[in-house]
């Protein structure tokens, strides 16, 4: 499908492209990038999207866009429940509130003796791999107050800095969760894994800041060229798989009832009144609870282990939260539209937040310089630091990575894990995989330019630069 050219880093999907269409189709890209993008069947999927009840302004797409359930990967769309807008599971994905950590530290890498002897105590340390347990086993009544409180129990429970809270996302709650509406097989495979990293496409990284960019943003945030920093990417586990996997059953049968027709089955939605729609962002909201709370305890095995590797509290070494926000949700947010201020159903799904300056629902420290917004590259390409912008686009939304060029079955086929290890270890990235016949599937070839990405982010106005950071240690499932 062809892109037309809407302006500077913006290319519309027109109505039309696909029948029933009720807004246009928006997407952020280079022009190279969006060559690219005119050969993947995600934008069919953009156009798709632009089709749901209740929709406002358009269906979005940032840089990294790819195939997914539904929505791509990389989609954003709001709808309007006065309107009767509807909330689509396909729209946040099976990976409820997947999402990013950056930790920031006041050492250099020169301070670091033994980096390989750290990247291996992390190893030893964070919990990673399909079905893996993490390193607190829940009853069934902890896991309920994980899926009610958030960061907030394992807080509760000695784990993690008080001042943790602050500096996550919703403050590291969703107050509106119902952990009544999570099934009883969602909660068996959430009680096992809280604090595990999972396999596939998440990571925990070693980072040293290569490039300022944003100096005064930098300084707010604590970040300096040449220092140390841990960025860790994971979601929700069994628990928010199972959670989709129960709420699509009941969303398909409530939109049949609706009357309700999508192009795509995988579209499957239920207008924002009904009764399954608010059980399903109930559940969903308590997944993002333990999605937060699992980096939470996370980030704190990260503390732990640079202590026992380098032999100094986690405090002296400054290893502090500099933010973790997620990339697959819905929620209820104000935004204008129209020049009115409406509440809106807002789908992220592989998409960012990115809130700017001023906002009340990000940290104090930062409502000068906008919401830090996380951006991996992918494994042995760099990361990103961005803030939101003052006159945000796409309902305050950014991109959330380098976003996949190519399936994971032609990534494996280009280069063995085996290999794949030894090229990064010669570009002086130390490792740490227990599967490395499943790291080619997450290869840096595998995903677009993660600088490309964040560019057209700028140019668009979505978000801007603050930081580069490069990896140095690698640990995955």
């Amino acid at each position: 499908m062809q892109l037309e050219p809407l302006e500077a880093f913006a290319w519309r999907v027109p109505i039309g492209t696909v029948p029933g269409m009720r807004v246009p189709g928006v997407v952020f890209a280079t022009d190279e990038l969006a060559r690219a993008i005119e050969g993947d069947n995600a934008i069919e999927q953009v156009a798709n999207v632009a089709t749901l009840p209740g929709i406002v302004e358009a269906s979005y797409a940032m840089p990294d866009i790819h195939w997914g359930y539904g929505f791509p990967i990389g989609g954003v769309a709001a709808t309007d429940p006065e309107r009767g807008g509807v909330i689509s599971p396909g729209g946040v994905g099976f990976d409820i509130a997947c999402g990013v950590r950056l930790l920031r530290s006041e050492l250099t890498l020169e301070e670091i003796d033994d980096l390989r002897g750290l990247v291996a105590t992390l190893g030893a340390q964070v919990p990673r791999g399909v079905g893996e347990g993490g390193r607190v086993r829940l009853s069934r009544s902890e896991t309920e107050k994980v899926l009610a409180e958030g960061v907030r129990y394992p807080l509760s429970q000695g784990i993690g800095w008080p001042e943790d809270e602050e500096f996550c996302e919703d403050f590291g709650v969703l107050q509106e969760a119902l952990p009544g509406e999570v099934s009883d097989r969602a909660i068996d495979r959430g009680m096992p894994q809280l604090g595990s990293l999972g396999a596939g496409n998440h990571f925990l990284e070693v980072q040293v800041v290569d490039e300022v960019i944003d100096e005064h943003a930098a300084n707010v945030m604590g970040l300096f060229r040449g220092q140390v920093c841990v960025m860790l990417h994971s979601g929700s586990r069994g628990l928010g798989h199972q959670v989709c996997t129960d709420f699509l059953k009941l969303v398909d049968a409530a939109m049949r009832e609706e009357g309700i027709e999508v192009p795509d089955r995988q579209l499957a939605c239920v207008p924002l009144g009904h009764e399954v729609a608010h059980r399903y962002l109930g559940a969903m909201h308590a997944a993002a609870n333990f999605a937060r709370a699992n980096r939470h305890v996370l980030a704190h095995a990260v503390r732990e282990a640079f202590e026992s590797a380098l032999g100094r509290s986690a405090r002296e070494m400054g290893l502090h939260l500099v933010y973790d926000v997620a990339h697959n949700l819905a929620k209820m947010e104000e935004h204008e539209v129209g020049g009115e201020r409406r509440r809106l159903c807002v789908h992220r799904k592989g998409a960012t937040r990115a809130f700017g300056p001023g906002s009340e629902e990000i940290p104090g420290l930062y409502r000068e310089i906008g919401q830090p917004v996380i951006i991996p590259g992918s494994m042995g390409t760099a990361s990103f630091v961005l803030v939101g912008t003052d006159e945000p686009t796409a309902f305050a939304s950014t991109c959330h990575g380098a976003g996949r060029a190519m399936s994971r079955t032609q990534a494996k086929k280009r280069m063995s894990g085996s290999e794949l290890v030894k090229q990064l270890e010669g570009e002086g990235i130390v490792m740490a995989a227990s599967k490395p016949r499943l790291l080619a599937e997450e290869a840096p070839y595998a995903y677009k330019d993660v600088s490309q990405v964040v560019d057209a982010c700028e140019g668009a106005g979505l978000s801007r630069k603050v930081a580069r950071l490069r990896p140095v240690g690698v640990v995955k499932g």
